[in-house]
């Protein structure tokens, strides 16, 4: 038989080594939970992106579209344009993140509560792929950006194969806000991009602006043979207004698009102000808008 001081040594070795083992299990939880990045994402672009990258949120943006399953029950920190400053803060996030067409909207409330957000390039396609690797890099979510960067390289390659040999089409891009008015978009935004690479010609190019006030005579010189409408933010009431301007303003029933029904409506949740992961259908849906099979621009 086993002397009794030297079972009880044993199992007291037994006890101490499993403590250690479930000390050391927890601690490592603990660091890891202590280290997890605490993000807040502002727009829904952001969401998009959060979401293919796999990426832990903990504040959401308050919007009318549906949030992927994993972040409906987060915290909704106000809408994009104006952000709760207080809601965000408590959250205690290690990153805030907004996109810099919005930089404009971050002010001294932000300043006050020391609240520094990250402004997200999304103003083209290749600023989106460009965001898309940073993150990668800062978060180890290369793999995942590697797979979304060969989806949009693989859509850029069939709007080129789409375009190739036909004339390029005269394109106009409005863009249109709720209370009747709207903005022309240039090359510069984010649809203008998608017209330049799906191999459409954007009437109105700019070297560093975004959007211009719309002219009525520019307009009419240019003739557009394609017009992309963007109903941004509150797309009933945009579209509406888009369809009131169209039959009040006789400018519009001259242009070629209008006159060969080449005019259409763009809408969330694939297309917005700002580049997002919807890119690949977009980019495929104004290629085939550009360029309908069978017809020539």
């Amino acid at each position: 038989m086993k002397n009794p001081r030297t079972i009880g040594l044993t199992t007291l070795v037994v006890i101490l080594v499993v403590g250690l083992i479930g000390g050391g299990v927890a601690w490592h939880q603990h660091q890891r939970r202590a280290t997890q990045p605490r993000i807040v994402a502002t727009t829904y672009a952001i969401v998009q992106i959060a979401d293919k990258l796999n990426l832990p949120l903990v504040g959401v943006p308050t919007t009318a579209n549906t949030l992927p399953q994993r972040y409906q029950h987060l915290t909704k920190v106000g809408s994009p344009m104006n952000p709760s400053v207080e809601k965000i803060t408590a959250l205690k996030p290690t990153a805030v993140y907004s996109v810099t067409t919005l930089n404009d909207q971050f002010g001294k409330a932000f300043k006050a509560q020391h609240v520094t957000p990250h402004f997200l390039d999304l103003t083209s396609v290749a600023h989106l792929q460009t965001t898309l690797t940073q993150l990668g890099k800062r978060y180890d979510r290369q793999s995942a950006v590697a797979k979304q960067n060969a989806h949009i390289n693989q859509a850029k390659r069939h709007a080129r194969q789409q375009a190739k040999g036909r004339p390029r089409p005269r394109v106009l891009v409005l863009m249109g806000l709720p209370g009747a008015s709207y903005m022309v978009a240039t090359n510069r935004a984010y649809v203008g991009d998608l017209v330049r690479l799906a191999g459409g010609n954007n009437v109105f190019t700019s070297s560093n602006q975004e959007y211009q006030q719309p002219n009525d005579e520019a307009i009419q010189k240019a003739n557009p043979q394609v017009i992309l409408r963007l109903e941004h933010a509150m797309p009933k009431m945009v579209t509406q207004q888009f369809k009131q301007e169209f039959k009040r303003n006789a400018m519009w029933a001259k242009t070629s698009a209008v006159k060969h029904h080449r005019v259409y409506d763009l809408q969330e949740p694939i297309f917005d102000a700002t580049a997002n992961m919807r890119v690949v259908t977009a980019l495929d849906q104004v290629s085939q808008w550009l360029y309908p099979k069978g017809a020539t621009a």
